[in-house]
């Protein structure tokens, strides 16, 4: 009994506090966009792609090259977690990369306009803000992979087409997966304000090295322990607690990404995260979440939550586009599958093509 009232106190305490971690954020900035509602975004225009799609813009891909219309090579320079990696868990459960990922996804469509573009892949799987900058987990010749991504943009500068970047969703996870519910916002609150100095200095860096016209596009994140839902009332809670710690995390993200003049791809509100079903009601977790197909190192996903009743929207959403709802050994794990990185490459799509 006691239990149950210190769980319910850490939620009311997380809800009540979400917008401590939000507190670079002000009233009516809208957590898509980071303006207020209604303000036109400058820069949007309205062309064709290259392949006939009229209303899509690459205009601003081509700002940052010196010679838009030369046959020598381009560049995207993907930089971030295991997400820029293309990571999915291979049927033994051990996760790898693979040629799925938005990355790949995005560099497909953009050649469609740009022939000659080459996908560049600096991404480190469980990469935080930290670590990004000093390095120590993954091996780079300039000693992190922002120092090798600014030697790269300095390099190729002026034949760089477009950066894309996730990052932040490390730095806090410990937090939800090694302490108790109680202990989830104090360790939250505590590490986002050395988030927020560590991509200001991330994106600082960036956009000095890259230019002021190159492209740079981040992203919000998902929210993998809405899948928690199912392990009963301790899990339903994790969820509720970590769908609001996201929601301010991601606004904090969005004001950082803009305040270095880089695009906010929208992944929070193309998983639906926010959705309990408050307004939509609920839906039934049936879907089985199709990963690939034959051959593919990730494979069909198996996770089903049929038999599980009904839950709710973000839930039923984080079961079909992630593994967090899959059998063992693949399952439970927080990457998405084939179906999900789609979501999220649309995403960054449409804040290229806004």
């Amino acid at each position: 009994m006691r239990r149950r009232s210190a769980a319910a106190r850490a939620v009311v305490t997380l809800l009540t506090a979400v917008p401590v971690l939000a507190a670079c954020t002000h009233a009516g900035v809208d957590p898509a966009t980071g303006r207020s509602p209604g303000t036109r975004q400058p820069g949007a225009r309205q062309h064709s792609d290259g392949r006939g799609n009229s209303g899509i813009s690459l205009a601003d891909v081509r700002a940052g090259l010196r010679d838009p219309a030369s046959r020598r090579p381009v560049y995207y320079l993907s930089l971030g977690d295991s997400l820029a990696r293309g990571i999915q868990p291979a049927t033994a459960g051990r996760d790898v990369p693979t040629s799925r990922g938005y990355t790949d996804q995005l560099a497909a469509r953009l050649r469609g306009a740009l022939p000659h573009l080459r996908l560049v892949k600096l991404g480190c799987s469980g990469e935080t803000t930290s670590t990004m900058i000093h390095g120590g987990i993954c091996r780079y010749p300039a000693g992190s992979q922002l120092a090798q991504a600014a030697r790269f943009l300095r390099s190729h500068r002026g034949s760089t087409a477009l950066i894309t970047i996730d990052i932040g969703a490390n730095d806090p996870n410990s937090c939800v997966l090694s302490g108790g519910l109680s202990s989830i916002l104090p360790c939250v609150v505590t590490r986002m304000p050395q988030i927020g100095r560590n991509l200001g200095t991330i994106l600082a860096t960036l956009r000095s090295a890259a230019g002021p016209r190159v492209l740079i596009v981040g992203m919000t994140y998902y929210v993998p322990e809405l899948g928690l839902w199912h392990r009963g009332r301790t899990g339903r809670q994790i969820a509720i607690l970590t769908g609001a710690v996201a929601a301010g995390a991601n606004q904090m993200l969005v004001i950082r990404y803009r305040r270095y003049g880089a695009r906010v791809a929208n992944v929070f509100a193309a998983f639906r995260s926010s959705d309990f079903g408050a307004k939509n009601g609920h839906a039934h977790a049936g879907a089985t979440g199709r990963a690939g197909g034959p051959g593919d190192p990730a494979g069909p996903n198996p996770a089903s939550t049929a038999g599980a009743g009904s839950v709710p929207p973000n839930v039923a959403t984080i079961c079909s586009l992630t593994w967090m709802c899959a059998r063992a050994p693949r399952g439970p794990n927080e990457h998405p599958n084939n179906a999900g990185y789609r979501v999220i490459a649309q995403a960054y799509w449409r804040a290229i093509t806004r």
